[in-house]
């Protein structure tokens, strides 16, 4: 049997490439999967369609999840659309460079908004309807290893991903009674069309630190996705699952 054979997920910000991967995996184990966008419809739509090849179901739900009705809006329809809801994955974000001593109150909110907020707000919303369902289900928050080690120009991303992280922990320790487990996988550097061309140097410096030498594949993050979506999971909650290839084992000085 496939790992998530019967699950219903919705993945947020499955139009890009991590969140494709996560998708695509979760079909590929069984899974119906519900795909959030907020402006790649036809990218999501063609994600879509390859999980409706698989032989799975599918759909597409566009929504700003800066707005928390609208978390609401498309978490529930995601579980009207599935009859039930048993995971979540908080894939949609934004990563914006911008120097921290210019940086304004509005360029910092824009990214805590687009990734903590709404990891709050649809959070809130799936667990309320898991407990309805009668307990029991997943949520994956997707952070980064820059909760850990932030990068240059980066205050706002890495501090937003830092509370996404405890946000998971927090979650984990008030919805388990619920048998709702909440957890986090922190990707490294995950490679997208275009990447070494527009970032020659800091590709090469990763491969270069990471221990088994390439950037990540958004089917890296998937399959973590799927492992703790799944039964092998059932005794793993608050937990922080790192995906980078081994570069936060390395040393720092």
């Amino acid at each position: 049997m496939r790992l998530l054979e019967g699950q219903v997920a919705l993945v947020t910000g499955a139009g890009g490439g991590i969140g494709r991967g996560i998708a695509l995996r979760f079909a590929e184990e069984g899974a119906a999967v519900a795909l959030h966008c907020r402006t790649a419809v036809d990218a999501a739509r063609a994600v879509a369609a390859r999980i409706e090849e698989l032989g799975r179901p599918a759909v597409v739900l566009q929504a700003d999840l800066t707005d928390e009705d609208a978390c609401r809006r498309v978490v529930g329809e995601a579980a009207e659309w599935g009859g039930r809801l048993t995971a979540l994955v908080n894939n949609a974000g934004v990563q914006p460079t911008q120097e921290l001593p210019g940086m304004t109150a509005a360029e910092w909110r824009a990214v805590v908004d687009a990734n903590l907020s709404s990891v709050f707000a649809c959070t809130q919303a799936a667990a309320e309807i898991m407990r309805a369902q009668g307990g029991g289900g997943c949520v994956t928050h997707i952070a980064s290893v820059e909760a850990r080690r932030p990068a240059p120009s980066h205050a706002h991303y890495a501090a937003s991903k830092a509370a996404v992280v405890m946000h998971a922990r927090s979650a984990a320790l008030e919805y388990g009674e619920y048998g709702i487990r909440v957890n986090t996988v922190s990707p490294g550097l995950v490679d997208r069309e275009g990447l070494a061309e527009a970032w020659p140097e800091g590709v090469r410096r990763w491969q270069r630190a990471a221990p088994l030498g390439r950037l990540g594949r958004p089917q890296d993050v998937g399959d973590a996705c799927v492992f703790l979506a799944s039964r092998l999971a059932s005794w793993i909650t608050g937990h922080d699952l790192v995906v980078d290839g081994g570069v936060s084992a390395g040393p720092t000085w």
